[in-house]
């Protein structure tokens, strides 16, 4: 597991993350090491490393100054300024900062900027597709001694983030669901009728892919839990993939190796679910019957 993004840091804006990395290419293609561009700002190896991974802020006489020492052109120094102060400006996300874990940052920004999400959710419905209701009942339930603006402030991020889904640079979004999220009756009948109509609608969403994993299908390669697979179109950005550990704190994995075994397993998740439930509408239809009126 690679700590590119390390849960417990300041989450960087994916900008920030390409940015670094094209700090990083100049200086390795004028064949310098950490050494000298830290001799050039007078600080240690550590803040250059830091820099060049995003963890921080871009200061930006520290940009020129690297800039000028890999001898980058004119034109090119001020589109790489002008992106700086991009990079350095705060997410949306960032008025939400009460009601979002230092551990979650860093995902809203990889969500933001991705070209592609796949996600499997074992539990709950994903939430980018829940109904207002359905998320303050799940998010009820996991904060219970919130208070009630708390409460709310956490339900209007997930519905704020939702509203990418709609956007000119919305991301293919491709999820596979276990069938024991739709049983579990999350704030009673009336309310899950609410949110299955609501997957009937996604169903249309020519940038959503829902896949059903019925409970008949048995074990899999997936029952680990919960994993969010995301994929740029920035040449500098690796695929990455998140999972969260215990009710605290998460993992953001960009190895290789790792992020193919995810990528892999919901390939074949998804596979499966499309074989056990080929056709998800009338899965659904008869679903919400079953859930009254």
């Amino acid at each position: 597991m690679s700590g590119a993004l390390p849960s417990g840091q300041t989450a960087p804006t994916v900008l920030r993350i390409v940015l670094g990395k094209r700090l990083r290419e100049l200086r390795e293609g004028r064949g310098l090491g950490l050494s000298d561009a830290a001799r050039v700002l007078d600080v240690n190896q550590l803040t250059v490393r830091r820099l060049e991974s995003g963890q921080v802020g871009f200061k930006l006489p520290y940009v020129r100054a690297l800039l000028e020492l890999y001898e980058v052109s004119p034109a090119e120094t001020r589109e790489f300024t002008e992106l700086t102060g991009r990079a350095n400006e705060p997410g949306w996300w960032h008025t939400f900062r009460d009601a979002l874990p230092e551990w979650f940052r860093a995902y809203v920004s990889l969500e933001t900027s991705a070209s592609v999400l796949r996600v499997y959710e074992p539990h709950y419905v994903t939430g980018l597709l829940q109904t207002p209701d359905y998320a303050r009942s799940v998010i009820g339930a996991g904060f219970p001694e919130a208070p009630g603006d708390a409460l709310e402030q956490r339900v209007e991020l997930r519905l704020r983030r939702q509203k990418l889904l709609d956007s000119p640079n919305a991301p293919a979004l491709w999820v596979v669901m276990e069938e024991a999220a739709l049983l579990r009756a999350v704030g009673g009948r009336r309310l899950m009728r609410g949110q299955i109509e609501r997957l009937l609608d996604v169903l249309d969403h020519p940038g959503i892919a829902l896949r059903i994993l019925p409970l008949s299908a048995g074990a899999h390669s997936g029952t680990s839990g919960h994993f969010t697979y995301f994929r740029f179109e920035e040449r500098e950005l690796q695929d990455i993939v998140y999972t969260e550990v215990g009710l605290t704190s998460a993992l953001y994995y960009d190895q290789h190796s790792d992020v193919v075994t995810h990528l892999e397993t919901h390939n074949r998740m998804s596979q499966l679910a499309t074989a056990r439930i080929p056709d998800a509408r009338a899965y659904l239809t008869d679903l919400r019957k079953e859930y009254g009126k």
